[in-house]
């Protein structure tokens, strides 16, 4: 079974989206799990709804407002499927998700750590670049599909992976990159890599992460640092090694205009 995971703040408008991708699906071999971070609209109200009307195993968690990290933390101990698969409260399955992740997993005993389909808007607009590989999986670490895709990526995640290698908490901050935890995964086995596969539909929000970066590196300097050094030692070209050396100079910066503060 795969465990669907959600952390969700204040997403009333845009989880019944989600839900409806969920039911949808053509494979039911599926739990959603869900983290609610302390929402003050009517989220919870909403997935307590959900979880009589759904067919499928809904069980929703409460937290005091942490950030999606630590919601992602607390709701993976939670998970009863082998795998995990991070799905954004304002984003989506197409219908045959499960069904094709299902289809494409590796024997248990297998090296295979995490598999990664690609990320498309709600007008099947591929997010990032179109790289083809003939339908065969590439084998490659998180940072490298990173520079490789240049966008967002769906990835899921053996669920005794996730459990070895929660978020670091900071206090105070409520943040910390994604990508600092899924690398460390990666080193643990392979990733496949369905580079023509579109299996998760996503939205930018005003809100959102992705558009206020600049806002969440002032408020989760530490959360960002850790993220940088590690990316110092895992890049190869130079540039990027420059890059996130500027990165953690912001971040230093940022740590004593708090301790001023």
């Amino acid at each position: 079974m795969i465990t669907i995971l959600t952390a969700t703040y204040n997403r009333e408008n845009t989880l019944p989206r989600l839900f409806n991708s969920l039911r949808a699906q053509t494979s039911m071999n599926f739990e959603w799990v869900v983290v609610d971070d302390g929402s003050c609209d009517g989220s919870l109200e909403l997935l307590n709804e959900y979880s009589h009307l759904a067919g499928f195993d809904v069980r929703i968690i409460s937290q005091v407002n942490s950030g999606k990290h630590i919601a992602l933390n607390k709701g993976v101990t939670y998970a009863r499927g082998s795998w995990v698969l991070v799905v954004d409260s304002d984003d989506a399955l197409v219908p045959v998700a499960i069904e094709v992740i299902t289809g494409a997993l590796p024997p248990e005993n297998s090296s295979v750590v995490g598999l990664c389909y690609r990320k498309a808007y709600f007008d099947m607009r591929l997010v990032g670049e179109k790289i083809k590989s003939d339908n065969l999986p590439l084998v490659l670490a998180p940072t490298e599909a990173g520079h490789l895709f240049k966008g967002d990526l769906a990835y899921l995640f053996k669920t005794a992976c996730f459990l070895k290698y929660p978020f670091p908490v900071f206090s105070g901050e409520k943040f910390v990159p994604e990508l600092y935890i899924w690398n460390q995964i990666a080193d643990e086995g392979a990733v496949w890599f369905f580079s023509e596969t579109i299996l998760y539909l996503c939205d930018y929000l005003e809100d959102g992460y992705s558009k206020n970066f600049s806002s969440n590196l002032r408020k989760n300097p530490n959360g960002f640092l850790v993220f940088y050094w590690a990316q110092i030692n895992r890049e190869s070209n130079p540039l990027y090694k420059a890059k996130y050396l500027i990165r953690s100079a912001q971040c230093y910066f940022y740590m004593l205009l708090k301790r001023l503060s």
